[in-house]
């Protein structure tokens, strides 16, 4: 039930920034701001001490993970005003093949069927660019603006859990999106985007994307990974891609074309391969070691 809840809460952004009649900059910085401000009177009762005790290397990724949260958002929101939802939120989609990148870089191994699941993304990536090519190039240019973004969100996850190894919550969520506030102000700032004078009706929409996609998805899904498998979870997300794209076919008329449906479907299903190969990959070595999967 939780986990469905935050699906459709996460699922509305798109729709949500793609119907709001704001500059993008503009819509990223505001969900920032009231997110960070709505927490900070709770992290701060509640969390002050540990606020306090943060050791240098905790606030350099507390910060590095709000960097990259702010650039993903720059490019995600930005990328909703070139292209569709459907294919802005399958391509944001794809940070699973972002991570594995960086994990191999770490010297982490990646195993044979997340490189198999990544080849099968991969060409469901080329498949859906170029449907959208054919549409139009600035649709092809919000695809690969989609497509930065979800690099950006494997750089912020990455960060966010090691940070969440230490830190609670609510005081990493206050420092991640307080620094992606700043950048996104600043972008604002630096390309002459207004932050104010938006109308009563953007406004509403805004406090609805921070209410749901913000606060109540993304807190729900950490916490779900205290109680539920990272595998579970790194797959169900991908079910944001459908949920969008029916919420933007009934609410936005956007109904994806025929030709971009084969591009949809290989990238969920390669990214469905990844997102679960970890969770395969644990279930053989306690096998291997005569320890039953579920213990």
């Amino acid at each position: 039930m939780v986990l469905a809840i935050a699906l459709c809460a996460v699922g509305a952004s798109g729709p949500l920034i793609a119907a709001t009649a704001a500059p993008a900059l503009a819509i990223a910085f505001w969900r920032n701001v009231i997110g960070a401000g709505a927490l900070a009177p709770f992290a701060f009762w509640r969390h002050l001490g540990e606020f306090r005790s943060l050791r240098r290397a905790e606030w350099v990724a507390a910060l590095a993970a709000g960097l990259a949260l702010g650039a993903h958002f720059a490019g995600w929101t930005s990328s909703l005003s070139m292209t569709s939802v459907a294919s802005a939120t399958a391509f944001a989609a794809a940070q699973p093949i972002f991570a594995a990148f960086m994990a191999r870089a770490r010297g982490e191994r990646v195993s044979r069927r997340a490189w198999a699941g990544i080849v099968i993304a991969t060409a469901g990536v080329v498949a859906l660019s170029s449907a959208d090519l054919h549409v139009s190039g600035r649709a092809f240019t919000g695809d690969l603006v989609a497509l930065l973004a979800g690099a950006l969100a494997a750089v912020y996850m990455t960060f966010g859990a090691r940070v969440r190894q230490t830190v609670s919550l609510t005081p990493y969520a206050v420092i991640c999106y307080g620094t992606a506030a700043l950048v996104l102000g600043l972008a604002a700032l630096a390309t002459g985007q207004h932050l104010t004078g938006l109308s009563g009706d953007a406004w509403v929409k805004i406090l609805a994307l921070t209410a749901t996609a913000q606060l109540l998805g993304h807190t729900l899904f950490n916490r779900l990974l205290k109680t539920t498998s990272a595998t579970v979870v790194s797959a169900a997300i991908l079910l944001e891609v459908p949920v969008a794209a029916l919420i933007a076919a009934l609410w936005l008329g956007q109904v994806p074309s025929w030709t971009a449906i084969p591009g949809v479907l290989l990238i969920l299903a390669g990214l469905e391969v990844v997102a679960t190969s970890n969770g395969r990959a644990r279930s053989r070595r306690r096998q291997d070691h005569g320890t039953p999967a579920g213990g």
